[in-house]
C-alpha cells in the first residue's frame, strides 16, 4: 500500500468517497454517473483509492438484533503495568475475542476502551466471569451498558 494523505484526493476522489461511505454497493457505472465520469475512468480511480489506502474495505452492515446480539456493551479497562510487554499480551488476547467489536488504547482514567456486543445481560455476565476478568494483566474493569445507540458507525467527513 502506497503513503496517502488528503491532498492526494481531488473534487472527484472525495466526491467517490463520500457517495461509497453512504453506500459500499454502488455499482461502478452508477457511482460514475453519480460523480459525473467515464464508468473506466470511474473503475480506474477507486482502485487507485484502494492501491493508496483511502478505502480500507467494503462490508455489509448486519443488524445486531437479527443475529441475536442485541445488547451493545462498553467496557473500560485499567491493567496493572503501563508496559509494551502487558498491552502487547492484552491486545493479542483482545484480538482473539469475537465479542469485542472495537479495542482502542485511550488516555484518560481506563487503557483500553472495548466496544462489545453480547446477545443480554446473562451472556455479558458470564463473558465478564470467564473471559474479561481473566484478560492478560487487567487489574480494574468498568462496565457502561448502552440504552440507546444515538449515532453509530456514521460516516467520516472530509
Amino acid at each position: 500500500m502506497e503513503e496517502s494523505s488528503t491532498a492526494d484526493l481531488d473534487r472527484i476522489d472525495r466526491n467517490m468517497l463520500r457517495a461509497l461511505q453512504s453506500d459500499g454497493r454502488l455499482a461502478n457505472a452508477d457511482l460514475a454517473k453519480q460523480v459525473n465520469i467515464s464508468a473506466a475512468t470511474c473503475h480506474r480511480r477507486t482502485q487507485r483509492l484502494i492501491q493508496q489506502g483511502f478505502i480500507t474495505s467494503v462490508r455489509a452492515q448486519v443488524d445486531p438484533d437479527a443475529v441475536g446480539l442485541g445488547a451493545l456493551v462498553m467496557v473500560g479497562v485499567v491493567l496493572d503495568r503501563s508496559t509494551p510487554e502487558s498491552f502487547a499480551a492484552f491486545e493479542a488476547a483482545v484480538g482473539e475475542m469475537k465479542e469485542v467489536l472495537d479495542c482502542n488504547l485511550v488516555a484518560g482514567d481506563f487503557d483500553y476502551l472495548l466496544k462489545l456486543r453480547v446477545r443480554d445481560m446473562a451472556g455479558f455476565n458470564l463473558l465478564h466471569g470467564r473471559r474479561l476478568i481473566a484478560l492478560p494483566g487487567v487489574r480494574q474493569i468498568r462496565t457502561f451498558f448502552v440504552l440507546k445507540e444515538v449515532k453509530d458507525n456514521a460516516p467520516l467527513s472530509f
